[in-house]
């Protein structure tokens, strides 16, 4: 049960988007540009780092949410997802992106802990300094939104069908919240 009454059903994050929407508005916007627009990572691929990093940071709607999600939009679906939560090392993934899983992991901890290094694997892997620059917000965004979520103790379905439902819902109509 939510910690204060957000006058909304709504699971996790979109009942705190709802109960604010001066503030929910803007974090809408902020998810739409970097889940869903224009950049040289899929959606899915994006949407994997925010699941990833929901999972490290034990947010259990974010990471059921954006699993859902991720695997909506990527060939090897919910398989895959799981493979990279587990461990993105061995998980059938490019280099690429296993690089930049590595930075948003970083990213969790504290942003003192991405390295040089860690930014050097990533474009020796292909990865451009916008794609870099975009891991390192989306991983901070989901640090934010997981502990805003978790902070309020907001409702998190335990049925996997309300989660992929709600996956069709964001890859058919995005974040934003309506007017």
């Amino acid at each position: 049960m939510p910690y204060i009454a957000l006058n909304s059903d709504q699971p996790g994050i979109r009942g705190l988007l709802q109960y604010r929407p001066e503030t929910g508005r803007p974090l809408s916007e902020l998810a739409e540009v970097l889940l869903r627009g224009p950049s040289t990572l899929s959606r899915g691929e994006r949407e994997l780092i925010g699941a990833y990093v929901s999972s490290l940071n034990g947010c259990r709607y974010c990471t059921s949410s954006h699993s859902a999600t991720a695997a909506a939009q990527l060939p090897g679906g919910l398989d895959l997802v799981d493979q990279v939560r587990a461990d993105p090392v061995t998980a059938p993934i490019s280099a690429k992106l296993r690089a930049l899983l590595a930075i948003a992991a970083a990213v969790t901890h504290s942003g003192h802990d991405v390295t040089e290094a860690d930014v050097a694997a990533a474009r020796a892997a292909g990865a451009t300094d916008l794609e870099i620059h975009d891991s390192v917000l989306i991983a901070a965004m989901f640090a934010m939104f997981n502990r805003y979520v978790d902070g309020l103790a907001t409702i998190a379905p335990d049925d996997p069908a309300a989660y992929a439902a709600g996956a069709q819902r964001l890859v058919q109509q995005g974040y934003r919240l309506p007017a």
